[in-house]
Protein backbone atom coordinates (compact mmCIF):
# COMPACT_ATOMS: atom_id res chain seq x y z
CA UNK A 1 0.00 0.00 0.00
CA UNK A 2 1.13 3.49 -0.87
CA UNK A 3 0.15 6.72 0.90
CA UNK A 4 0.04 9.95 -1.10
CA UNK A 5 -0.64 13.54 -0.15
CA UNK A 6 -0.10 17.09 -1.25
CA UNK A 7 -0.76 20.67 -0.34
CA UNK A 8 -2.51 23.06 -2.74
CA UNK A 9 0.79 23.73 -4.57
CA UNK A 10 1.09 20.06 -5.45
CA UNK A 11 -2.54 19.26 -6.18
CA UNK A 12 -2.39 19.34 -10.00
CA UNK A 13 0.68 17.09 -10.04
CA UNK A 14 -0.93 14.71 -7.55
CA UNK A 15 -3.87 14.26 -9.93
CA UNK A 16 -1.49 13.25 -12.72
CA UNK A 17 0.29 10.78 -10.43
CA UNK A 18 -3.03 9.31 -9.24
CA UNK A 19 -4.00 8.72 -12.86
CA UNK A 20 -0.73 6.82 -13.39
CA UNK A 21 -1.22 4.78 -10.20
CA UNK A 22 -4.77 3.89 -11.27
CA UNK A 23 -3.56 2.82 -14.73
CA UNK A 24 -0.89 0.59 -13.13
CA UNK A 25 -3.32 -0.86 -10.59
CA UNK A 26 -1.23 0.38 -7.66
CA UNK A 27 -3.26 0.68 -4.46
CA UNK A 28 -2.96 3.93 -2.55
CA UNK A 29 -4.50 5.91 0.24
CA UNK A 30 -5.00 9.56 -0.74
CA UNK A 31 -4.48 11.72 2.36
CA UNK A 32 -5.45 15.00 0.67
CA UNK A 33 -5.62 17.78 -0.10
CA UNK A 34 -8.34 18.21 -2.66
CA UNK A 35 -7.16 21.52 -4.02
CA UNK A 36 -8.05 23.70 -1.04
CA UNK A 37 -5.39 25.75 0.72
CA UNK A 38 -3.70 23.71 3.44
CA UNK A 39 -0.44 23.42 5.32
CA UNK A 40 2.14 20.95 4.02
CA UNK A 41 3.32 19.85 7.52
CA UNK A 42 -0.18 18.52 8.21
CA UNK A 43 -0.24 16.46 5.01
CA UNK A 44 3.29 15.16 5.63
CA UNK A 45 2.21 14.09 9.10
CA UNK A 46 -0.82 12.18 7.76
CA UNK A 47 1.24 10.24 5.21
CA UNK A 48 4.18 9.57 7.53
CA UNK A 49 1.89 8.37 10.32
CA UNK A 50 0.45 5.71 8.00
CA UNK A 51 3.97 4.50 7.24
CA UNK A 52 4.95 4.52 10.91
CA UNK A 53 1.86 2.44 11.75
CA UNK A 54 2.67 -0.06 9.00
CA UNK A 55 -0.49 0.83 7.09
CA UNK A 56 1.58 1.97 4.10
CA UNK A 57 4.97 0.78 2.91
CA UNK A 58 5.93 3.96 1.03
CA UNK A 59 4.67 7.47 0.55
CA UNK A 60 4.61 10.24 -2.02
CA UNK A 61 4.37 13.86 -0.90
CA UNK A 62 4.00 16.91 -3.13
CA UNK A 63 4.11 20.63 -2.40
CA UNK A 64 5.06 23.60 -4.57
CA UNK A 65 8.82 22.95 -4.50
CA UNK A 66 8.94 19.67 -2.59
CA UNK A 67 11.26 21.28 -0.05
CA UNK A 68 8.88 22.14 2.78
CA UNK A 69 7.07 18.83 2.65
CA UNK A 70 10.35 16.87 2.63
CA UNK A 71 11.64 18.79 5.65
CA UNK A 72 8.36 18.08 7.45
CA UNK A 73 8.40 14.38 6.55
CA UNK A 74 11.97 13.92 7.78
CA UNK A 75 10.95 15.10 11.25
CA UNK A 76 9.08 11.80 11.68
CA UNK A 77 10.90 8.86 13.22
CA UNK A 78 11.62 6.10 10.72
CA UNK A 79 10.97 8.28 7.69
CA UNK A 80 13.63 8.78 5.07
CA UNK A 81 12.11 11.28 2.67
CA UNK A 82 13.95 12.27 -0.49
CA UNK A 83 13.20 15.22 -2.74
CA UNK A 84 13.85 13.98 -6.27
CA UNK A 85 13.85 15.95 -9.50
CA UNK A 86 14.80 13.15 -11.88
CA UNK A 87 14.65 9.40 -12.35
CA UNK A 88 18.30 8.86 -11.39
CA UNK A 89 17.79 10.46 -7.99
CA UNK A 90 14.68 8.36 -7.36
CA UNK A 91 16.47 5.14 -8.29
CA UNK A 92 19.50 5.82 -6.13
CA UNK A 93 17.60 7.06 -3.11
CA UNK A 94 15.92 3.65 -3.05
CA UNK A 95 19.08 1.65 -3.85
CA UNK A 96 21.39 3.40 -1.38
CA UNK A 97 19.22 5.29 1.14
CA UNK A 98 16.20 2.99 1.40
CA UNK A 99 14.03 6.12 1.20
CA UNK A 100 10.42 5.36 2.04
CA UNK A 101 8.93 8.70 1.04
CA UNK A 102 9.32 10.39 -2.33
CA UNK A 103 8.90 14.17 -2.35
CA UNK A 104 8.15 16.16 -5.49
CA UNK A 105 7.68 19.80 -6.41
CA UNK A 106 4.43 20.48 -8.23
CA UNK A 107 5.70 23.82 -9.51
CA UNK A 108 9.13 22.44 -10.43
CA UNK A 109 8.56 19.36 -12.59
CA UNK A 110 5.96 18.35 -15.11
CA UNK A 111 3.65 15.35 -15.08
CA UNK A 112 5.65 13.24 -17.52
CA UNK A 113 8.86 13.59 -15.55
CA UNK A 114 6.99 13.05 -12.28
CA UNK A 115 5.54 9.76 -13.50
CA UNK A 116 9.02 8.57 -14.53
CA UNK A 117 10.33 9.50 -11.08
CA UNK A 118 7.46 7.72 -9.33
CA UNK A 119 7.97 4.63 -11.47
CA UNK A 120 11.70 4.50 -10.64
CA UNK A 121 11.01 5.03 -6.94
CA UNK A 122 8.35 2.33 -6.72
CA UNK A 123 10.18 -0.25 -8.85
CA UNK A 124 13.63 -0.04 -7.22
CA UNK A 125 14.55 -2.14 -4.19
CA UNK A 126 17.08 -1.27 -1.49
CA UNK A 127 20.49 -2.87 -2.16
CA UNK A 128 21.34 -3.40 1.50
CA UNK A 129 24.92 -4.53 2.08
CA UNK A 130 27.28 -1.65 2.81
CA UNK A 131 24.36 0.75 2.56
CA UNK A 132 22.61 -0.86 5.54
CA UNK A 133 25.43 0.31 7.80
CA UNK A 134 24.68 3.89 6.78
CA UNK A 135 20.94 3.50 7.30
CA UNK A 136 21.69 2.12 10.77
CA UNK A 137 23.72 5.26 11.51
CA UNK A 138 20.80 7.44 10.43
CA UNK A 139 18.53 5.47 12.76
CA UNK A 140 21.05 5.91 15.56
CA UNK A 141 21.06 9.70 15.03
CA UNK A 142 17.30 9.67 15.04
CA UNK A 143 17.19 7.81 18.36
CA UNK A 144 19.59 10.19 20.16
Amino acid sequence: MLAIGCDHGGYALKLEILKYLDEKGIEYNDMGCNGESCDYPDIAHEVCTLIQKGEAEKGILICGTGIGISISANKHKGIRAALCTDEYMAKYTRLHNDANVLCLGGRVIGGGVAVEIVDAFLSTEFEGGRHQRRIDKITELENN
